[in-house]
């Protein structure tokens, strides 16, 4: 055994000489440099030798043997966090719990993912790279702080682009019996068919299997739900009974309304005022499928192009299995149908063509996602929709390719 390593556990144990009995090993007689601290760490029944009454301090350890030292000193309650993080693996075959060590040595971690995207439609197309890094790390035992930096590179201009974003910086904990968030993040509620946006807010949630939420924020950004003017409530329910998972919600969005470009690119902003939507859903799953279904209903009853769009909309998907990012050769597809009326959604999650200035769309979707190693997942989604008030169409070839890290 290292000279160091003997004198720091026997330091770090406490153990003062009178504790301690004659020297038991005859190896390690008087006067030699480590007789104090080798008797304390026997007085404290850390080691115990060998079968011939010989320490061995020249003999190597195997990393079971120094694991088996860290555990009697940990349970001595030696501050050994070091070692223990170091020899964690060996610790749990052992049995030893040292999660609190590894909070303390991993207090903050760094994960990412870069995205590959490849857009194809009737309009255009798109290829760019997206870059995230999220930024976890451990408040104390009930709060913990999440932020992630994005950058995109866009392919299909000519000019460099390198801005770096702060896209989510939030904090989640408890008060009480309650789960609170606050701070920018991406809200996907229920399916995200009414709302998916990044919003500034403050979200407090109650129960386990049949939880309660409530929200109040605004957009982050013009970006997001079309204007930083936005005011967004929400309030929700959801319950899960055995493989069905059911919800139901209540959205208010104010000074909401339809973005638009003209040829060189600049932005207007038609408000449309208050908007107040009821969310109803379930998902129902059966060996490796799960049929999902949901209908959406607004109270606004806004006219597009002089002609009326409905105040409702619904949306069904039928999945079966799923790409899993940790199981190469995993895989999925799924295929579903939607005609959702811009007077019943916000911000949705689709990567079709919304026709959100036209009384919103209808269509189909299929696709598919393949792991092809650990950490990276292939996605291509083909979506054909129409605009529900003009006779405008699109069709959107959507592919991705995620390495995460």
């Amino acid at each position: 055994m290292k000279k160091s390593l003997v004198l720091a556990m026997a330091m770090a144990l406490g153990v003062t000489a009178s504790a301690y009995a004659a020297n038991p090993f005859s190896d390690v007689p008087a006067g030699h440099w480590a007789y104090d601290s080798v008797n304390k760490l026997a007085a404290a029944g850390i080691v115990d030798g060998y079968g011939d009454g010989t320490f061995g301090g020249d003999r190597l350890m195997t990393r079971y043997e120094m694991a088996q030292i860290v555990a009697k000193a940990m349970a001595k309650g030696a501050n050994v966090d070091r070692l223990a993080a170091e020899f964690a693996d060996e610790l749990d075959s052992l049995g030893v719990r040292v999660a609190a060590l590894e909070k303390k040595s991993d207090n903050v971690k760094i994960t990412g993912q870069v995205r590959a995207r490849y857009v194809s439609s009737d309009y255009g197309y798109t290829t760019d790279l997206r870059s995230r890094l999220w930024v976890n790390g451990q408040v104390n035992d009930d709060w913990t702080y999440t932020a992630m930096l994005q950058n995109v590179q866009d392919f299909a201009n000519n000019s460099g682009d390198d801005k770096i974003d702060l896209n989510r910086a939030y904090v989640d904990g408890r008060v009480g019996g309650m789960d609170v968030r606050a701070g920018r993040w991406d809200e996907v509620t229920f399916t995200g068919n009414v709302l998916d946006s990044y919003i500034d807010a403050a979200k407090v949630s109650y129960g386990d299997k049949v939880k309660l939420f409530g929200i109040a924020g605004k957009g982050a950004s013009e970006d997001y739900m079309e204007s930083s003017h936005d005011r967004l409530y929400v309030v929700g329910a959801e319950a899960k009974i055995g493989a069905l998972d059911t919800y139901v919600g209540y959205f208010k969005a104010s000074n909401t309304g339809y973005a638009d470009y003209d040829a060189a690119g600049k932005r207007s902003f038609d408000f449309v005022g208050d908007k107040e939507i009821w969310n109803i859903g379930a998902a129902y799953s059966f060996g490796d499928f799960t049929l999902s279904g949901e209908y959406m209903v607004g109270d606004k009853d806004y006219k597009y192009n002089g002609k009326k769009a409905s105040k409702d909309g619904w949306a069904a998907d039928l999945a079966w299995k799923g790409a899993e990012a940790s199981q190469p050769g995993s895989y999925g597809l799924h295929v579903g149908y939607f005609e959702q009326s811009a007077n019943a959604f916000i911000a949705p999650t689709t990567d079709a063509n919304t026709f959100a200035d036209q009384g919103g769309y209808k269509g189909w979707a299929v696709g598919g996602s393949y792991a092809f190693a650990k950490n990276i997942v292939g996605v291509v989604n083909y979506y054909d929709t129409e605009s529900k008030t003009t006779s405008d169409d699109d069709k959107v070839i959507f592919s991705e390719l995620y390495f995460t890290f």
